[in-house]
């Protein structure tokens, strides 16, 4: 899947959420504590609802619309990773 292979080989992802277009640097995905498959992400660029265009975020896949992995590499893991993360009930793939 991309999201494993972009984990694996720390590539950035695009893809639109919520009507925005978002850059990511994946870090954590699998199926959350209420059954979705899901992913930690550190946006780095792009829109939110929420405001805040820069940081943490979970994002539900099911929800991920236009997902493309990108040939940009990012260094490891962010400060603020976890690794086993408590919001996950499985994980399939981390940094």
């Amino acid at each position: 899947m991309i999201i494993e292979r972009a984990i694996q080989s720390r590539h950035l992802l695009a893809f639109t959420y919520d009507g925005f277009v978002r850059t990511v640097e994946p870090h954590t995905v699998g199926i959350d504590s209420k059954g979705h498959r899901a992913l930690r992400a550190y946006q780095v660029s792009g829109g939110s609802e929420s405001g805040e265009y820069v940081g943490w975020k979970m994002f539900h896949v099911d929800e991920i619309f236009s997902l493309s992995d990108l040939p940009q590499a990012f260094n490891g893991p962010r400060p603020g990773f976890k690794r086993g993360d408590s919001a996950f009930r499985v994980i399939t793939a981390e940094l």
